[in-house]
């Protein structure tokens, strides 16, 4: 038995799987690439296995791609596959729960990991599911070592959007696209090592789907800081704040810092610039034309990395006002590039922020406004929080140290599946 086991300096062969890697939104996409990159460079052999969107990962990592219907896809969404699609059995499952208002890439992705993977496992000490929790996943994990990581409890999302509605259909609409919830429970229940990136998310999704806290191994995000830096050429403009939320979710706290800037206008000239595009008709472009702030709010769209530093260099605030957050990767970005941040203490965000930004309660709008207030009022408190800000997110949130303790979490799983 003890052949079986890794030495501690031995190189890992290990394959990364995320049923969906968007890397410029969404935080399992800036999770994988990143993660990925550090585990190369701490000396492992790197695969991945994703869903579309391409994770965009750098070329000395093997990328594939597992095909799929790709409903979602904003190009071309809900698209009507064609006979050839449908007649493979898990397309055609997709399909159909697509068409009545469910989620099933979880679960579709899992059962096409599996198939493409089973006659390869033995290549890999260790597999990592990025937050599927398939029975797919829950099968390979009975023939190789396997962890999973848990970003933040969807319950949260789930019940938020419930309470959003007072539509009885709505309601059922959410429970429905939500459905996907009692699976990842039933798989989650089966894994020894559970990665997730906040003492908040895993007291959470330890009470939510029942697992055992000493199961879980918390390591923290890193913040990539090779792409997230401060610009001095470039002054920062007064009143000018920014946010990296534009989705029509009540998670993410939008609503709630539209009235602040629309309170806060009555007395003062400021700007928001908010990173992403709204919704065609949604909650977030009606909420503006309630307020007539039209005039106040700037949507940049898709912008690329090089851009969004010159965005968060030209603003004198970053706000994060989200209701929660498993850990909170905006708030991260934001003080690596030294702006001053304001931030809910919802969720992880606390654990992010530390004694670096000004917290104010999820969901309080006059709280927040007072907060943004203060900071334009102060700008000699605010450069202060910026750079210590900065030093936060230089010293406790890299990637490398989110490697070496995934590492870590590998080590004991394999040792524990050899052993047992």
């Amino acid at each position: 038995m003890e052949t079986n086991l890794q030495p501690q300096d031995k190189p890992l062969n290990i394959c990364l799987i995320s049923y969906r890697s968007n890397p410029h939104s969404g935080g399992q996409g800036v999770y994988l690439k990143n993660l990925s990159r550090a585990l190369k460079d701490l000396g492992h052999g790197v695969d991945i296995l994703s869903g579309p969107p391409d994770p965009m990962t750098d070329p000395d990592i093997p990328l594939v791609t597992l095909p799929c219907l790709d409903l979602y896809n904003p190009a071309d969404p809900f698209r009507i596959p064609s006979l050839k699609e449908l007649s493979n059995p898990v397309n055609l499952l997709e399909w159909i729960s697509v068409s009545t208002m469910g989620f099933p890439e979880m679960f579709t992705f899992g059962l096409r990991a599996y198939h493409y993977l089973r006659k390869q496992l033995h290549c890999y000490d260790i597999v990592h599911d990025n937050q599927s929790l398939s029975y797919g996943i829950w099968a390979i994990k009975r023939r190789v070592p396997t962890v999973a990581t848990i970003h933040h409890p969807i319950t949260v999302d789930r019940d938020l959007a419930i309470r959003s509605v007072r539509s009885y259909w709505k309601k059922q609409k959410h429970l429905r696209w939500h459905s996907f919830l009692r699976m990842q429970r039933i798989v989650s229940r089966t894994f020894s090592h559970i990665i997730t990136v906040s003492k908040s998310a895993r007291n959470d999704i330890g009470q939510d789907f029942k697992i055992p806290l000493k199961r879980f191994r918390v390591v923290p995000n890193g913040i990539n800081t090779d792409q997230f830096y401060p610009l001095p050429g470039i002054q920062r403009e007064k009143n000018r704040l920014i946010v990296t939320n534009s989705a029509d979710i009540p998670l993410k706290g939008l609503y709630y810092l539209l009235q602040a800037v629309a309170d806060l206008s009555l007395e003062y000239s400021l700007k928001l610039v908010v990173i992403g595009t709204p919704k065609k008709n949604g909650g977030i472009e009606k909420k503006i034309q309630e307020l007539n702030i039209g005039h106040l709010i700037k949507f940049t769209g898709r912008i690329d990395h090089a851009e969004f530093v010159r965005q968060y260099a030209k603003a004198s605030i970053a706000v994060i006002p989200s209701l929660y957050e498993g850990f909170g990767i905006p708030a991260g970005e934001a003080m690596a590039c030294g702006v001053p941040v304001i931030s809910t203490t919802g969720g992880a965000l606390p654990e992010v922020v530390g004694d670096a930004g000004a917290l104010v309660p999820p969901a309080d709008s006059q709280a927040m406004g007072k907060a943004i207030q203060n900071l334009m009022e102060n700008p000699d408190h605010a450069l202060r929080l910026g750079q210590k800000g900065y030093e936060r997110i230089q010293n406790q949130f890299t990637w490398k140290r989110a490697a070496e303790k995934t590492v870590a979490c590998y080590r004991e799983a394999i040792y524990d599946h050899h052993r047992f």
